[in-house]
């Protein structure tokens, strides 16, 4: 007959006391939530508790486990409503968690006489076999309950302790199985964060404005670290606080400008005291930063926030501010991802910067070569230029109208000399860069130099003198341009134009389709044979348009240039009545909308009708 053992004695493999400090509570708690362990029925424990009922051949057998509050029978049979729905009892750890106890009458035992588990469950023989984690912490018990009094033999005791330790055994690799899993996913974060790091240097190295930098920012930070929000507050020598443009997923910008010394905010901070700043709701933003902050705070509809300042070379530009909808604490990890795309954020913004202010000469330069529209008499003229979208995208498109000296005068030509007395250029100089502004300028100067050097000589010997300077010069100019000379006849005027390559012109004549100017010439290229380029010659009507434009207007990708242009001059010939500047700009918005990826100009002349 098997003697009556109180805690610790044959405990099983683990060896343990059965007794839980409370240091270890967690730990026991937290290898119960691993294993899946709780009050909700389980398959497999239900399995090894009726196979402990066959055994012992007793009526009621239990996996038991002791919770915080509870003691959960994820493994039961014999038990009836409600304790069989319920699956729980309260607690008594000398029945369940003491370690082995084997007891013949638990009802008149003074280690368990009047507990609670003994009244619900109506136990008298009891015997309880330790279920011990790897760390030797009784988690719970492989229990045989008689209603009856019960000499427990050596042979029932030894047979429930193998099949306890066997339970225990699973309830291990549950353990086990789950903190594997666990360290996967941590693991797959880490390589995650990793490859965000590896990608934020590689992105952020092709950058080459700042908006491209916030909006690769944006993208690396929304998409793999889930924020809510995430843009870069930038305070810059030249120019005010910039708006901390960032976006929530959908893309909409939320955030307006902040001042960091005027303004209280935790960007401002960062960028200030040269730290990362976090901050948790509405009541620490008010306590830190002041109800105006509050109420800003509670508008944006942020519960955390996270800003890491962007330190330069020389200076601080600014903070990173990552923002979530829902209270949330990065981790190190999270923060460690943080810090670095913040550090490879500062460096692409300084290249950034510096770019940018060069791109701002180039905008400059080529603002200073769109001059006035000359004044002529019978002739209405207007012109517009549109940059692309892109900051960064500096080009060479330009247009130009001057007075044109009187042929063997030296003076300006008018209708009285019977000569030309105008002349207007469209032009775009291949690429999108500062050299092609610059070479814009030189390109247009020289043109106009070559028609007041020869006055009379017409715009094809022009164009052949600009090529000859600059390929002489070795200026290594490529593009296409039109140039023309207008001369008044009659009521209306003359129009004598080269076309080296560039978009045809349009002119619309009232009560007449819109006639496409076709003719055309080799484009602008170092090494060709000078002399290649053919005047051609169209009579202006009186209440015609004429309109010259760069190929910005009319090229998109996907789409037949010449279907392009048959609409643009579908759209010309019905803006005869407009006012020119309306119908350039009509023109444009129609061709390339409010933001063309590329470069527009436009010149348009018109040949008023007779009062």
């Amino acid at each position: 007959m098997a003697e009556e053992s109180g805690p610790g004695a044959g405990a099983g493999s683990g060896g343990s006391s059965g007794a839980v400090s409370p240091d270890q509570e967690g730990a026991r708690l937290l290898a119960l939530e691993q294993a899946g362990l709780s009050s909700a029925a389980d398959e497999g424990m239900d399995r090894f508790a009726r196979i402990a009922a066959r055994l012992a051949d007793v009526p009621v057998a239990l996996v038991s486990v002791a919770g915080a509050e509870h003691h959960s029978f994820p493994g039961m049979t014999g038990l009836e409503a409600p304790l069989s729905e319920l699956r729980r009892t309260r607690p008594c750890a000398e029945v369940v968690s003491a370690g082995r106890l084997i007891v013949r009458d638990a009802r008149t035992d003074p280690r368990t006489r009047g507990r609670p588990m003994v009244e619900e469950l109506s136990v008298a023989g009891y015997a309880g076999l330790p279920l011990v984690d790897d760390d030797g912490v009784v988690l719970g018990s492989l229990c045989a309950i008689d209603r009856q009094p019960r000499e427990w033999t050596d042979r029932e005791v030894e047979t429930l302790t193998d099949l306890a330790e066997a339970c225990a055994a699973e309830i291990r690799l549950r353990i086990v199985t789950r903190r594997i899993e666990e360290a996967r996913g941590e693991t797959a974060a880490l390589l995650t964060r990793s490859e965000l790091v590896l990608r934020a240097s590689e992105v952020l190295a092709d950058t080459t404005g700042v908006g491209q930098v916030r909006h690769q920012v944006g993208e690396l930070i929304t998409r793999d670290l889930r924020p809510s929000f995430a843009g870069l507050s930038l305070a810059q020598e030249r120019i005010p606080w910039d708006a901390t443009e960032g976006r929530w997923p959908d893309g909409t910008v939320q955030d307006p400008a902040v001042d960091p010394v005027a303004t209280p905010w935790p960007t401002g901070r960062a960028a200030r005291e040269k730290r990362t700043v976090a901050v948790h709701g509405i009541q620490e933003v008010r306590a830190e930063y002041g109800d105006e902050a509050a109420a800003r705070w509670e508008r944006l509809g942020f519960a955390s926030m996270v800003c890491v300042p962007l330190a330069g070379t020389r200076r601080v530009l600014g903070a990173l501010a990552v923002a979530w909808r829902h209270r949330h604490e990065p981790d190190l990890g999270e923060l460690a991802v943080l810090t670095a795309t913040a550090a490879y954020a500062a460096r692409a913004l300084e290249r950034a910067l510096f770019v940018d202010e060069r791109i701002d000469v180039a905008r400059q330069l080529q603002d200073a070569m769109l001059t006035a529209l000359p004044s002529v008499p019978g002739l209405e003229m207007a012109a517009l230029y549109r940059p692309a979208v892109a900051r960064d995208r500096v080009g060479g498109d330009w247009y130009d109208a001057y007075r044109l000296p009187a042929a063997g005068e030296g003076e300006e030509g008018s209708e009285a000399s019977g000569g030309p007395t105008l002349a207007a250029t469209i032009g775009d100089i291949t690429g999108h860069d500062i050299r092609a502004a610059t070479l814009m300028g030189q390109a247009r100067s020289m043109l106009r130099q070559a028609d007041h050097d020869h006055p009379g000589a017409g715009p094809a010997a022009a164009v052949g003198a600009l090529h000859h300077s600059t390929t002489t010069l070795d200026l290594g100019l490529t593009g296409t341009l039109i140039h023309a000379h207008l001369t008044p006849r009659g009521e209306g005027w003359e129009l004598t134009w080269t076309n080296a390559g560039h978009p045809p012109p349009l002119l619309a004549v009232p009560g007449a389709p819109c006639r496409v100017l076709a003719e055309h010439e080799m484009m602008l290229y170092p090494g060709l044979a000078e002399g290649g380029w053919q005047e051609y010659r169209q009579a202006l009507p009186p209440g015609s348009t004429l309109l010259l434009y760069t190929d910005g207007l009319v090229e998109r990708r996907g789409e037949d240039i010449d279907e392009a242009i048959e609409r643009l001059g579908a759209l010309l010939a019905a803006g005869t009545g407009t006012p020119l500047a309306r119908l350039t700009h009509q023109l444009t918005v129609s061709m390339a909308g409010e933001e063309p990826d590329d470069d527009v100009a436009l010149l348009a002349l018109r040949c008023p009708g007779q009062a």
